[in-house]
């Protein structure tokens, strides 16, 4: 149910692939809450994906853009507060991208020019986008930064590898950046810590049947779904939420704060008896 949380606001989304996305499901919403907004990916995720089809349903332009390239940021922005006829409202950054992972490389062998691609697509590309923004004085005042992260930043998952030292790198750089943009424009910047979700990215990795499976046991609520992480960025880049910032907000139906759950002890009997 759209309440127009967002009427007359202006942003800039990235990371839309296709319908699995989670940035997808949040240009959706935005859209229904009343928002206008540019679409930006990789043009490589452009030819991949099926932008063009979200910016249809949405009214949206797109401009290509390699996240990792401060030039075409700079476009990006640029272009939309052109376009959109005014400063930037809310940016959602949704990009994440391991070669090692993608190669099948496990923790001990990484390969380090490919772990410093890996900072450089999911991290460094955050810094580069707020710093673009602050440079062109792009943002609006009390406005608001989302970026997707993971609890790989606090704890060791397996086959997660260089991206857990990505997400801890973004989380940080949200704090920083925050303290910063709060200081000079009251801008908030947050990163949400989201469920395992079955995206494009988050199903490339080895044994993510096996994530998604234990959070979802483990979890009160179970996995957080895309569409309700859609719907708590909304809230994020709304009125309702304009003193929180430089949060690394957990949206995992519970699993961060939760020992153990009577599933998983149901789960780990029955193994243990038939293993006896």
């Amino acid at each position: 149910m759209a309440n127009n949380l967002l009427a007359g606001k202006r942003g800039i989304i990235f990371g839309a692939l296709n319908e699995q996305s989670i940035a997808w499901k949040v240009a959706q919403r935005c859209h229904e809450e009343g928002a206008t907004f540019v679409l930006s990916n990789a043009p490589l995720a452009m030819r991949m994906g099926e932008i063009n089809k979200l910016a249809e349903e949405c009214g949206a332009p797109i401009i290509p853009a390699d996240a990792t390239v401060v030039e075409d940021l700079e476009k990006v922005f640029s272009g939309a507060v052109e376009q959109l006829g005014g400063k930037i409202d809310f940016v959602l950054h949704s990009i994440g991208m391991s070669p090692n992972i993608r190669k099948g490389k496990h923790y001990g062998e990484l390969n380090y020019d490919w772990f410093q691609k890996t900072l450089d697509i999911s991290a460094l590309s955050f810094h580069k986008m707020l710093h673009v923004a602050e440079k062109q004085d792009a943002l609006a005042e009390w406005g608001s930064v989302v970026a997707l992260s993971y609890i790989a930043a606090q704890r060791a998952f397996l086959d997660y590898t260089d991206m857990s030292q990505a997400k801890a790198v973004l989380e940080s750089i949200a704090r920083s950046y925050g303290q910063r943009l709060g200081t000079q424009k009251k801008v908030r910047v947050n990163t949400v810590s989201q469920s395992p979700t079955k995206t494009t990215a988050g199903t490339g990795i080895s044994g993510f049947d096996a994530f998604y499976e234990y959070a979802d046991r483990l979890s009160p609520l179970g996995n957080a779904p895309a569409e309700a992480c859609a719907d708590y960025c909304v809230s994020l880049f709304s009125d309702l939420t304009r003193y929180v910032t430089m949060q690394n907000l957990m949206h995992d139906g519970g699993f961060s704060t939760t020992g153990i759950s009577e599933a998983m002890v149901e789960a780990i009997t029955q193994a243990t008896s038939k293993e006896a």
